[in-house]
């Protein structure tokens, strides 16, 4: 039987070809010999077709002309969010297929597009763990260097990275649940607890990104703004906003979810509960949108007024502009209509994708990897390390010959440029028999009446940027 003879009698119609849930179809047929049994009859004049089951969905009393619903879930190949329809003919009679004579309910649609949509889906599937293990591990490399330098330590950085934290628990926790739940057909028939709270740890990490997003929109606007504070800022009441709050509407959000939409694993988004989640964060991007624009409004009045040249002051907003766009996470509102179309909805689907998955890896690039100060320390360090590789007597002159040298250096951070070092000639004669540590140099013991005492200059570590 074919997809366009789904359905096509009244009755149960032939399920054997398709991987069909039978205790979902007889629950269904259940509820509907049920709902026709005990809603009362159709009221008024008209002609209109009777309330009917079609071995698949429960079909209500309908005027003459096409109803619509949406296909069932039952089948794999199925999608839901496709739909069936079913034509009530002007005489009061349901429509009867041509070729079979039987009253017949089209279902093309529900398994039309459905390879289409699940080379899509599944390749969402894949940029998706992508955008965030990238994420993950750029960021986590992000927190190692902004933690490592102490000469990068400020307010501004401690809101990078409480962010930068809530940006890798989202995406662990979102790694585990595309991992664990959505292909696991038995998990979700079992519906554990466990996936559930998952669920709402995935919420509670997705608010507090854009709300810690909203902490830095506050951070900037009242640096560059406001500007009345003459000491630090007090950061309690950014990790009360960042951290705290939205325990509120994730705590909300499961409670709603499990008394008025208590699916399995509670993995459907065919909800408005969602908007107990999303109406916050929507708020949020607003208010952000609200400093940028206002942020780059006084960033163009102070260019004007320092009388820069016209290009490289356009240059400079676009790059503001670049730089707070991911922060703020306003491509949400500026891309918020979806199209209709199939090719622009995939397109439109990989573009959010695109932003949302690889947020944190935006983040990490544009605030730690091209940082001038994060950059600044990491070529002091390497250089610093590279000074001492080189005049390591270990590396040196251990396995060259029997002549020794011993190097000294005295690491500080001191924020003083680095101190040259030449190497010291080697050793006449045997090795020194003892060495001393003396105020943070080595000084070697006198080991013979022939030998001489030799010392080598210490070397400071800039760290500061």
């Amino acid at each position: 039987m074919g997809l366009g003879g789904l359905g096509e009698e009244e009755g149960d119609p032939d399920n054997s070809s398709l991987p069909a849930t039978q205790s979902h179809i007889l629950t269904a047929q259940f509820e509907c010999y049920m709902k026709i049994n005990e809603d009362p009859p159709r009221q008024g004049n008209g002609t209109f077709c009777n309330r009917t089951w079609d071995g698949w969905l429960c079909w209500g009393d309908a005027e003459p002309g096409t109803v619509l619903q949406m296909c069932p879930e039952y089948f794999q190949d199925f999608d839901p969010a496709e739909k069936v329809t079913k034509v009530c003919n002007p005489n009061g009679t349901w429509f009867h297929h041509p070729e079979s004579n039987r009253v017949w309910s089209n279902y093309t649609q529900c398994a039309a597009y459905t390879k289409g949509k699940l080379k899509v889906a599944y390749s969402l599937f894949y940029l998706a763990l992508l955008g965030h293990g990238l994420s993950i591990i750029s960021l986590l490399i992000s927190l190692i260097i902004f933690s490592y330098f102490k000469s990068l330590s400020c307010q501004r950085v401690s809101l990078h990275k409480n962010m930068f934290m809530s940006f890798i628990l989202n995406s662990v926790v979102t790694v585990i649940w595309l991992s664990t739940v959505p292909n696991n057909q038995e998990l979700v028939a079992s519906n554990p607890i466990s996936c559930k709270v998952l669920s709402v740890v995935i919420q509670y990490t997705f608010a507090s990104s854009y709300f810690w997003m909203l902490c830095q929109g506050i951070y900037l606007h009242t640096l560059i703004i406001v500007a009345v504070f003459v000491g630090e800022q007090q950061l309690v009441s950014y990790y009360i906003l960042g951290w705290g709050f939205p325990v509120i509407p994730a705590i909300t959000y499961a409670v709603g979810r499990g008394m008025f939409y208590n699916d399995n694993c509670w993995i459907s988004s065919n909800t408005r509960l969602l908007y107990i989640i999303h109406g916050p964060i929507h708020v949020a991007l607003l208010v952000n949108l609200f400093f940028l624009l206002n942020i780059v409004r006084v960033l163009i009045t102070k260019l004007r007024v320092t009388h820069s040249a016209e290009t490289t002051a356009y240059m400079k907003v676009v790059r503001a502009i670049l730089i707070l766009i991911p922060l703020l996470g306003v491509q949400f509102i500026l891309v918020p209509c979806r199209p209709t179309g199939r090719l622009a909805f995939a397109v439109y689907e990989f573009t959010m994708n695109i932003f949302s998955h690889f947020q944190g890896l935006l983040v990490a690039i544009i605030f730690c990897f091209c940082n001038s100060e994060a950059q600044t320390a990491l070529r002091r360090k390497w250089a610093q390390w590279k000074i001492v590789w080189e005049k390591n007597p270990v590396h040196s002159n251990f396995h060259s010959s029997s002549h020794y040298c011993t190097s000294s250096f005295t690491m500080s951070d001191t924020g003083q440029a680095p101190i040259s070092l030449k190497p010291s000639p080697p050793l006449v004669g045997p090795p020194p028999k003892e060495l001393a540590q003396t105020n943070g140099q080595w000084r070697d013991g006198e080991a013979g009446p022939q030998q001489q005492k030799q010392q080598t200059p210490g070397i400071s570590e800039t760290t500061r940027v």
